[in-house]
């Protein structure tokens, strides 16, 4: 066997590689060593730098977990727990605090707890239905891309280590944390909501699995007009957002890597979370910095396969058709990020290729220039002929602060394929017009004139949109159909 070089034998080249120069210029300044060892004020330096770089991967990564805390607390304040569903019975509108909700289906809702044992949740039919966990992963779809293929069906959830008797005639998902949030989509009927409220009110029931021989009667509330929020903290508040979660739920429902993150800035279950006056002031900058992080990712993403088209601003709210954020055996943290900013619920119906089932989203924050939008400009979208769905399509315009339906003059900002004052143009394509005022002048649009196809916009605000297709057809997925760009009017 060779015998190991010594030190003396090793090269020069070798040695400054591996060592540390007595000082070394970074963006956190000079760093100051004796032979490797880092001197008193160093190390102070680089802990405050460790922490800030832990709290804002805190944010980045725990942002699904505060998300669904403030869903289901908007929930709960709102008396939907318990077997009481809210439902929004003249649809939702910008009133309510909701990240990027539509104003096209009827929601409904309701929070699961499964702290004191099994619930059965009866699903009516023709509905989109998604249950998540604590940390907005997936459990189950229920509906026209669950199990009951949208027949309707009884569904029983099961808490975290259940191991009691599971009886049949259910369709059984176990949820590896006690909170989970429900949510249905209904829906219209030539415009018209009335069915899918009856629908639902009429199929739709949630109760302990121990009253599943006499179920109660079910509780509705109309959530259509009411002022609430659902939408997480930027500011300190979020990590005690994220600790109540902690708290509430198994450790194990949290990979460890993500524990020791939490842990580190003072998030450990069972222990109190109270940061002292150094800590809370680096994880105060790191929320600033990790909010703006996400703002930019959404604002600008840096991945080409982000977007739908080449040079195109569409953005897919789901890159890579992953429910998970699944890329190539990793997980595309900026796509999570993405997401998470600015919608919530997962699930494979709105991610994967499903033609005619489930739906499909595409936004954009910029013209066709590369723009930002804003409020005060006029633009027009182009939608050609032919819009590839089986259930309908829509449009609906965004506030960039909230992430929730833009509140302007108009009751609903958003325009579908159920308006009946909805004009076309000549060869079938439709053509939606963004601005603080209504559109004038010559029109090419066949009917009522430019007015209907209007979509309101707040002079000195900024706005963005997503495409919505219920029911996409292969045309969307082999993109031989496309939206055309937002195009700057003046």
């Amino acid at each position: 066997m060779k015998a190991m070089q010594t030190v003396e034998q090793v090269s020069p080249e070798t040695l400054k590689q591996i060592s540390t120069p007595d000082e070394v210029k970074t963006r956190l300044g000079t760093l100051k060593f004796f032979d490797g060892l880092p001197d008193k004020a160093t190390i102070e330096k680089l802990y405050d730098n460790l922490d800030f770089i832990r709290g804002v991967e805190v944010f980045l990564n725990l942002m699904p977990g505060a998300s669904m805390f403030t869903l289901r607390q908007g929930l709960r304040d709102g008396g939907l727990v318990g077997g009481t569903i809210g439902i929004s019975e003249t649809l939702t509108d910008a009133k309510s605090l909701l990240l990027t909700a539509n104003t096209d289906t009827v929601y409904a809702a309701t929070d699961l707890d499964l702290k004191n044992g099994p619930l059965v949740v009866e699903s009516p039919p023709n509905v989109l239905g998604i249950v998540n966990d604590s940390w907005f992963r997936y459990v189950a779809d229920l509906g026209n891309a669950g199990p009951d293929r949208g027949k309707g069906g009884r569904f029983l959830f099961l808490p975290p280590g259940y191991k009691g008797d599971v009886p049949e005639g259910y369709y059984v998902f176990r949820s590896p944390t006690y909170g989970n949030a429900l949510i249905w989509r209904g829906f219209l009927v030539d415009g018209d909501p009335k069915p899918a409220v009856e629908n639902i009110k009429k199929h739709a029931r949630v109760y302990a699995l121990a009253q599943a021989a006499i179920p109660p009667e079910p509780k509705f509330i109309n959530t259509s007009g009411l002022a609430y929020n659902t939408i997480f903290a930027s500011d300190f508040s979020f990590f005690e957002q994220v600790n109540q979660v902690v708290q509430n739920e198994p450790a194990e429902s949290l990979d460890p890597e993500i524990g020791g993150l939490l842990a580190y800035i003072g998030i450990v279950k069972g222990k109190p979370f109270a940061p002292d006056v150094r800590m809370k002031r680096i994880l105060e900058d790191a929320v600033a910095v990790g909010n703006a992080t996400a703002r930019a990712i959404s604002a600008q993403p840096r991945e080409p396969d982000y977007f739908y088209y080449p040079g195109s601003h569409w953005v897919s709210l789901f890159p890579g058709g992953s429910y998970e954020f699944l890329k190539d055996g990793y997980r595309d943290l900026d796509a999570r990020t993405l997401f998470f900013l600015n919608a919530i619920f997962v699930t494979p119906a709105m991610s994967m290729k499903m033609v005619g089932v489930g739906s499909q989203y595409a936004g954009s924050m910029h013209d066709s220039q590369g723009s930002l939008l804003e409020g005060g400009k006029t633009y027009t979208l182009r939608l050609p002929p032919n819009i590839p769905v089986k259930d309908f399509w829509s449009v609906a315009v965004y506030d960039t602060q909230t992430r929730s339906l833009l509140e302007t003059g108009q009751p609903f900002p958003s325009i579908n394929s159920y308006r009946k004052d909805l004009a076309k143009t000549a060869d079938g394509s439709i053509d939606i017009y963004f601005g603080p005022k209504a559109p004038s002048g010559p029109s090419t649009l066949l009917g009522t004139g430019k007015e209907g196809n209007w979509i309101e916009t707040v002079a000195g605000k900024g706005w963005w949109t997503i495409l919505r297709l219920y029911g996409p057809l292969e045309p969307w997925f082999d993109k031989t159909w496309r939206p055309r760009e937002i195009e700057l009017v003046k």
